[in-house]
């Protein structure tokens, strides 16, 4: 096991591994114990009663925060036409199409989120050997595939985060900085809790939010109660 920092032992101390905590006290904990000298994103892991195995508990979407993530995207955009000007209008920081795939093809990846239209989806295939492990391929179900290429962007500049379960179950999101205000910290956590919630699936049986946990880059985890943001998520 890999030696602990002695900045994370003294905050690890603040956290007591036995306690579940009200949602709000666990987001007021994790800023305590952030220990990095650069503002620290703060991420939610939700362990859930899912069976990625199967087709129809696959859980994968986006949602827009209301406070945004503190990290401005950089996003790309493969269209053509007229659709290149409305992306380059909403605030895409690249549009085009071949010479971004063959530049990506080069080894090119100046960039955090991929928006496409439906009709250069054929294009944007031949690259995505190189970006499905990347996690940059775009997809319907994330809004990323849409011929309204200004609202897919608007939104991703406002704060949009993808989530996706891993094979075991576990979706991992960011919901701001260590710097945010804890209510602002507090309301995006309410968003997404609330997204993830809705998307349990039909055919999920038994306890589907097993574990929530929130930390903070190089931080302790600190474990939250799901029933404390039950009845205030929106």
């Amino acid at each position: 096991m890999a030696k602990r920092g002695k900045k994370f032992v003294e905050a690890q101390k603040l956290v007591d591994k036995a306690q579940t905590y009200e949602y709000k006290e666990a987001i007021e904990l994790a800023k305590k114990t952030s220990t990095t000298n650069f503002d620290a994103t703060v991420e939610v892991a939700f362990r859930l009663g899912i069976d990625t195995r199967k087709n129809d508990q696959q859980i994968r979407g986006a949602v827009v925060l209301p406070n945004g993530t503190g990290k401005t995207q950089k996003v790309l955009v493969f269209a053509k036409g007229e659709k290149l000007k409305e992306a380059e209008a909403a605030g895409a920081d690249y549009v085009g199409d071949a010479e971004y795939i063959t530049k990506i093809q080069q080894g090119w990846f100046d960039f955090d989120v991929i928006v496409a239209t439906p009709d250069m989806m054929g294009e944007v295939g031949k690259i995505g050997r190189v970006l499905g492990p990347k996690g940059l391929m775009p997809n319907p179900k994330t809004g990323t595939v849409t011929f309204d290429v200004a609202k897919a962007v608007e939104e991703i500049k406002a704060g949009k985060v993808e989530y996706r379960a891993d094979k075991a179950g576990i979706v991992h999101a960011p919901i701001g900085k260590a710097s945010f205000d804890a209510d602002k910290l507090a309301e995006n956590f309410e968003t997404i809790f609330d997204v993830i919630l809705k998307a349990k699936p039909a055919s999920a049986k038994g306890t589907f939010m097993k574990s929530v946990y929130v930390t903070t880059t190089m931080g302790p985890a600190v474990k939250i109660d799901p029933l404390s943001a039950v009845s205030k998520a929106k």
